[in-house]
């Protein structure tokens, strides 16, 4: 079973949240039975007509947004099919889709729906026409993970751009806007209408294992100004963005994934630090907000998850702040909103709730049926599925599907991966990379006083899409740039052995650059680090995830952190290396020392140039 998120983001130092928060201080089909199609969008009278005519069975499903494996609608590999008979009891999308009637459908990597732009667009349109073609048929809203940086379902060659941490060491509320331009061009070009994107959680504390760099800081207001930047940007292109994970997953050290974190934040402080991002969004128009599968007493001491918290999701959400769009639950499949009640209560729960769209439930069946039988022994109302409904359709309608459900690959030959989008993706990356640590000047390196370079560190699994390993990647980029590169891969957990062969090898070289990754007080990685600057060769420290390592890493003549290890922002690490750009980028975040915890090394705002 696979959920929507990614893995942890651990790291080492775990402050108290009081050094924290004060280091962070400042359908053409679908119509038929209605009339002839029109161009405009259908109004809410029709609609409401559409629901009136839906079966019970019909409402059910369209309430619920599933994945399926497969490349095609109607013809997946043979491995897919069986994938589908094992998790869903059918064979293809255009199977779940006759059988559930659901009204969207999620796209995945490991669910081998996204191998590249044209055959996505064949997916989307293969989609659409199996639902409009049933009796009744809609249009199916076609949604996806692209928070950009380390988590990205839609890879290479569409644009891939960093990550929101990133974003928010750059602090450009345009080019956060250009990049929810440019990616929901490009993603609605493939089909894909709805974007589980931006992430609005602050994060503020360095041990979150599921936020960290999926966050663009801790500041609540610079978050609130990026997250309503991308949500124009996104919108402006005809994609519905996501707010992520309402009320708030940034201050937690347990993966919702796996388990089921508190947020014990006072009210007070969650309508100073949580709220504000939120608050944004809904200013912003935003389409539609994702909760999170968390405890937060302070505003509900049930007990229960936000996802299955009426005074949460109806209480606060839709009557203090005001928010009528679409609400969509994380991921059903995840610990932290299956660890108090089964999976056939949950859903049922969650529409009591206030949510609108069911993401992704472990077991279809069970939990489509568990929502049917509630309406027919009352415990819930047809009305209240009616009235989710009509928000998913009015949105659906605003999206155009009505009025154009399918994509043309004219289309994705002019917008998907354009040589103007990923210099823009580029440019930006360019203005994030963060240099925090440069003794003697020793950065940018001179290609005449170090010609050659050792790329040595961490090669985690390259997120979707991406070329990886990270040291190749730089080592290419470095390349490139005129010097000789070579790359080592010594993993998140050298060896000895392995300690000992960077070490000769950097003996060798003229300079050596080290990739970070999520670096500990007792981490082989950083004994690596130590030995390499013991060869009196310069090294350059690159954190490529959470940029909390130049804390470990004291001896590190120069330090940067690229926030990510991705394509577009390695490049840009190696040319701020290289002096080809300088380095912009200012933390969104407090870094603290390594060895009190209490203390800020390196402030919100820090940043050195040349």
């Amino acid at each position: 079973m696979h959920d929507t998120g990614t893995g942890s983001t651990g790291n080492t130092a775990q402050p108290s949240r009081r050094t924290v928060l004060a280091a962070t201080a400042g359908v053409t089909a679908a119509l038929a039975a209605a009339g002839p199609a029109h161009a405009a969008a259908p109004d809410d009278s029709r609609l409401r007509a559409l629901v009136s005519r839906m079966t019970l069975e019909e409402k059910v499903g369209q309430l619920f947004v599933m994945r399926v494996y497969g490349h095609s609608a109607t013809a997946p590999d043979q491995a897919d099919i069986d994938a589908n008979l094992k998790e869903i009891g059918v064979r293809t999308a255009a199977e779940l889709l006759a059988k559930y009637r659901v009204g969207g459908i999620i796209y995945f990597a490991w669910a081998h729906n996204t191998r590249e732009p044209h055959q996505l667009a064949d997916l989307s349109n293969g989609i659409q026409k199996a639902s409009l073609g049933l009796p009744r048929g809609l249009p199916v809203l076609i949604s996806t993970d692209q928070e950009h940086g380390i988590v990205a379902r839609v890879g290479k060659p569409a644009t891939l751009f960093p990550g929101a941490m990133a974003v928010g060491a750059g602090g450009s509320r345009s080019d956060a806007r250009t990049l929810g331009r440019i990616a929901g061009a490009e993603l609605r070009a493939m089909g894909i209408r709805q974007d589980y994107s931006p992430v609005a959680d602050v994060n503020v504390n360095p041990a979150n294992p599921v936020i960290g760099v999926r966050s663009f800081g801790s500041d609540p207001r610079a978050v609130s100004a990026l997250v309503a930047a991308e949500v124009a940007g996104y919108q402006g292109s005809g994609v519905a963005a996501t707010a992520k994970h309402f009320p708030g997953h940034g201050d937690t050290n347990v993966d919702s994934h796996t388990g089921f974190p508190t947020i014990t934040h006072s009210r007070e402080l969650w309508e100073k630090l949580d709220a504000p991002p939120f608050r944004a969004a809904i200013a912003a128009g935003i389409d539609s907000i994702m909760t999170a599968h968390l405890m937060v007493p302070a505003l509900d001491d049930s007990g229960d998850p936000a996802t299955l918290s009426r005074p949460i999701l109806t209480g606060i959400l839709r009557e203090r702040l005001g928010y009528d769009g679409v609400v969509v639950t994380d991921s059903l499949g995840m610990e932290g909103v299956r660890s108090k009640y089964g999976d056939a209560r949950v859903p049922v729960l969650a529409l009591k709730a206030g949510v609108d769209q069911l993401l992704n439930p472990p077991d279809l069946d069970l939990a489509w049926n568990a929502v049917l039988t509630a309406v027919r022994e009352g415990e819930l109302t047809e009305a209240r599925l009616d009235v989710s409904i009509l928000r998913v359709l009015r949105l659906k309608s605003k999206l155009g599907l009505f009025r154009s459900p399918y994509v043309s690959q004219g289309r994705v030959d002019r917008t998907v991966g354009t040589r103007a989008h990923l210099a823009a993706a580029d440019r930006i990356a360019e203005r994030t990379t963060t240099l925090l640590v440069n003794e003697g000047r020793l950065l940018p390196l001179s290609r005449r006083r170090h010609p050659k370079v050792l790329v040595v560190g961490a090669d985690p699994a390259s997120p979707s899409g991406t070329t990886g390993p990270p040291t190749g990647v730089l080592a290419g980029a470095l390349n490139e740039l005129g010097f000789t590169a070579t790359a080592l891969s010594t993993g998140t957990a050298p060896s000895a052995a392995t300690i000992a062969k960077a070490v000769a090898a950097a003996r060798e070289a003229d300079a050596v650059v080290a990739a970070t990754y999520n670096v500990t007080a007792g981490s082989a990685q950083k004994a690596l680090v130590e030995q390499l600057v013991a060869t009196g060769r310069p090294v350059v420290a690159v954190a490529i995830r959470n940029p909390y390592d130049v804390a470990q890493l004291p001896t590190a003549p120069a330090c940067l952190a690229a926030y990510s290890w991705t394509d577009v922002e390695l490049r840009s690490a190696a040319r701020v290396i290289a002096g080809r750009v300088k380095p912009r980028g200012k933390l969104p975040v407090p870094v603290q020392r390594a060895d009190d915890p209490e203390q800020v090394l390196y402030p919100v705002g820090y940043g050195l140039s040349y």
